[in-house]
């Protein structure tokens, strides 16, 4: 590719798609905001960024092609420069899926937000829209056993309900039951099936990946969910991580892991029922889990860092040719 147009179309991504200012465009370049303003004028008048971003040879495209082909998913590619710290890569990430969310919901949707790190980050980035008639509930529960997790769950959907003029429901549950058992009885309140009707009539839904390796730690194993034997038993399970804190297998299975009769999040299966499902992910130290999610067919659309998606694809068929 011309280095030029290399250069034109860094510029017109990190504006147009990931909301830079030129500000700090100008910064991340090393060049002053007039330069980054003549580049995006060339990007224009050169016909490369038009309503959406427009690459000459496709990398992007190619990439976007291949989880079309692979698994029937809408990839969103986020270009994050490499090297780049995990902070600044889901930073990234969550400003592209905040976009797409704003595009997504409609007046009387109901929404299902599955808290984390990356729903957190993504909270941050919205941008208010005067909505109506729009529920926000909770995918899982959020207590654990050392502290009631509750206000941090609360924030996230407090944030995107508001952001939407909406009103958020809490699934006030811890994100793991001790017992089956009690999880069994739970599952029989009231209080709970009111929820989970709620909860069953998403229209969109939107989560991350949690990998039990990952760089940047998921909330549900950085803070107090899961204790060393938990961890354990989810090592010999094989788990590489959770979608909605239900766990999942590399090969995308779920079910037979005893593990998950203790989860209060919504399933895979459950989940492939929401016509909308919007998964935001970075960091290439999570390409198992995310693999896993995949084969387990739980998101319409994917949203993640071009590195991330190169890792995702080598690790589903090695030698794969990408670019």
């Amino acid at each position: 590719m011309d280095k030029n147009n290399e250069l034109l179309l860094r510029v017109a991504r990190l504006y147009h798609v990931q909301s830079e200012t030129m500000d700090a465009i100008a910064n991340q370049l090393g060049v002053s905001r007039s330069t980054v303003s003549r580049l995006l004028k060339e990007a224009r008048d050169r016909g490369l960024v038009r309503i959406t971003i427009v690459d000459p040879e496709r990398p992007m495209s190619r990439l976007a092609d291949l989880f079309d082909r692979y698994f029937h998913v809408n990839a969103h590619l986020v270009h994050v420069r490499t090297g780049a710290s995990s902070v600044f890569r889901l930073e990234q990430v969550a400003k592209v899926a905040a976009k797409l969310i704003g595009d997504t919901i409609h007046d009387g949707d109901t929404v299902g937000i599955a808290w984390g790190t990356t729903t957190a980050a993504i909270a941050m980035q919205l941008r208010p829209r005067e909505l109506s008639g729009v529920t926000v509930v909770g995918l899982n529960g959020g207590a654990n056993h050392r502290t009631t997790g509750l206000p941090y769950v609360g924030s996230i959907l407090q944030r995107f309900a508001s952001t939407f003029g909406g009103e958020e429901q809490l699934f006030a549950l811890p994100a793991f039951f001790d017992d089956p058992g009690t999880k069994a009885a739970m599952w029989r309140e009231r209080s709970t099936q009111h929820v989970l009707e709620v909860r069953a009539d998403c229209r969109v839904a939107v989560f991350g990946v949690g990998g039990l390796g990952a760089e940047l730690q998921s909330h549900v194993y950085a803070a107090n969910y899961l204790d060393d034997n938990d961890l354990t038993e989810l090592a010999e399970a094989n788990v590489v991580g959770d979608v909605c804190t239900v766990m999942l297998r590399e090969d995308g299975t779920w079910r037979d892991i005893p593990f998950n009769e203790r989860a209060t999040g919504i399933t895979p299966a459950e989940l492939r029922s929401v016509p909308k499902r919007i998964c935001a992910v970075s960091g290439v130290s999570k390409a198992a889990p995310v693999l896993g999610a995949l084969r387990a067919g739980v998101m319409t659309d994917l949203v993640v860092d071009d590195e991330t998606a190169r890792a995702v694809l080598r690790r589903m068929r090695p030698g794969l040719r990408i670019n």
